[in-house]
């Protein structure tokens, strides 16, 4: 047991505990929907002194479960800030703890693995070690966990912003672009920012949404997104579409979790990380150009290498441990990759992706 001084929300947050590395955009981390029924620690001792605004959120609810911080969170020192972060966190339903021991707690998630943990904050001081652990040992963890209806859009719907520029904010989208539908099982804002900012119309979809219904909007191509839980519970009925959409030829680009389904679907596996891959600063090799670029991650699922399907080209590797991060369809208009190539937060090493869906898209409809 961890004890220190609560912020945000009060009340009991169960979840599976993971760390981060990142040393910014802990408000884009907070309101990834790929953090649904998560806990996360903060190996970076010092969050919240940027404090928080409007325009750094990535889903209009955040859904992450907590957050584990070293030192007390200071009043905001920025010129964008309109919230301090512990009246956003009350705001939104986060609860975190400040001033525990981060490195003992990253140490533990390193050897032991990702730990289902409770997250008690009682501005009175009563709390129940025994009913809290008794909360947490119960909580089922994240395998066999289908958490998209959690986090997916309830209906269809048009995205026109592009990225953020100084000076002018989110810029629009230029009309005309070839149209791309993108199926929403938790998918972050920067990501349609940037399909927007290569030149894409987009239209996103809710994870339910049937092939015959996606390939009635006549999209030149189609991404699948981020998202939460195990990859095998939601692929039970997004990869039965996603074969579908496969099968109509169409260009097809996966993200995190898409990807991990994306895999699925042509007969890959996936299998649960000791303790994922949670930061801003991870070393990915694109093999099919051998340079190195410094990504975002939030997955703790990946891809197995063993049993890969023939046809199955490995185009990403990361240079932590080696999993797979990246795959492509050999002959066919399709890859995926395993971390954020929107870049929030984050480097924007990978912003090439986007131009190499846009290309694929091209050279499709020619």
């Amino acid at each position: 047991m961890f004890l220190g001084s609560g912020i945000g929300a009060p009340g009991v947050h169960v979840g599976e505990l993971v760390f981060n590395t990142a040393m910014t955009g802990y408000q884009e981390i907070l309101t990834d929907p790929s953090y649904a029924g998560q806990i996360v620690t903060f190996t970076f001792p010092h969050v919240g002194n940027v404090g928080t605004n409007p325009e750094d959120v990535e889903s209009t609810t955040p859904v992450a479960r907590g957050l584990v911080l070293r030192a007390p969170v200071t009043s905001p020192s920025n010129w964008r800030a309109d919230r301090h972060l512990a009246r956003w966190l009350e705001a939104n339903g986060i609860a975190g703890i400040t001033g525990v021991d981060t490195r003992r707690i990253t140490r533990i998630l390193r050897e032991k693995g990702a730990q289902n943990a409770a997250l008690a904050y009682a501005p009175d001081g009563r709390l129940d070690p025994h009913e809290l652990v008794a909360r947490a040992r119960s909580w089922p963890g994240l395998v066999g966990m289908d958490l998209v209806p959690e986090v997916t859009s309830r209906q269809r719907a048009v995205w026109r912003e592009g990225r953020w520029e100084w000076g002018r904010g989110y810029v629009a989208g230029t009309p005309g672009g070839p149209p791309v539908v993108a199926i929403d099982y938790g998918i972050k804002r920067n990501i349609l920012r940037s399909l927007v900012s290569v030149g894409f119309e987009v239209t996103v979809v809710p994870a339910t949404t049937s092939a015959e219904e996606i390939l009635a909007l006549r999209p030149a191509g189609v991404v699948l997104s981020n998202g939460p839980g195990d990859p095998a519970a939601t692929g039970v009925y997004a990869v039965p579409v996603i074969r579908e959409l496969l099968a109509s030829g169409l260009p097809i680009m996966g993200i995190c979790l898409g990807h991990q389904m994306l895999g699925l679907a042509v007969g890959a596996r996936t299998e649960k990380m000791r303790f994922g891959h949670h930061g801003a600063n991870h070393p990915v090799k694109d093999l099919t150009t051998g340079k190195v670029e410094i990504t975002s991650q939030n997955h703790g699922f990946a891809i197995a290498d063993e049993g890969l399907p023939e046809g199955v080209e490995v185009t990403h590797r990361s240079l932590f441990d080696g999993t797979i991060q990246g795959i492509r369809l050999v002959g066919r208009p399709v890859f995926s990759v395993q971390y954020h190539p929107e870049a929030s937060p984050g480097p924007q090493d990978s912003h090439y992706l986007f131009h190499r869906f846009r290309a694929l898209v091209e050279r499709a409809a020619v």
